[in-house]
C-alpha cells in the first residue's frame, strides 16, 4: 500500500482519490508516521470476512464422528489395533 506525506496528498488529492476509488487505497502520513488510510467506500472491510465459529449453534457434529466409517478405513488401510 502506498504511503504519501500530507504535502503530497494535498498537492495530488484528486488523483489519489481517483486511484482509491479504483481499489488502490493509500495511507497519509505526517512526519513519516501513518495517520489515516483512504479506501473506496465499497471496499471490503475486515468485518466482512467470515470467521471461525460463524455457524455456532447452527450445526451439530455426531458424537461418533471420529469413528465414522472406521470399518471401511481399517479394511482399506489396515488396523493398528
Amino acid at each position: 500500500m502506498r504511503t504519501v506525506n500530507i504535502h503530497e496528498a494535498k498537492t495530488h488529492l484528486s488523483r489519489l482519490l481517483e486511484q482509491a476509488a479504483r481499489g488502490e487505497p493509500f495511507v497519509i502520513a505526517k512526519a513519516g508516521k501513518p495517520m489515516v488510510k483512504v479506501t473506496a467506500i465499497d471496499a471490503p472491510t475486515g468485518l466482512d470476512a467470515r470467521r471461525l465459529g460463524f455457524m455456532a449453534g447452527q450445526i451439530t457434529i455426531p458424537d461418533d464422528f471420529d469413528r465414522m466409517a472406521s470399518d471401511e478405513i481399517n479394511q482399506l488401510f489396515g488396523s493398528d489395533e
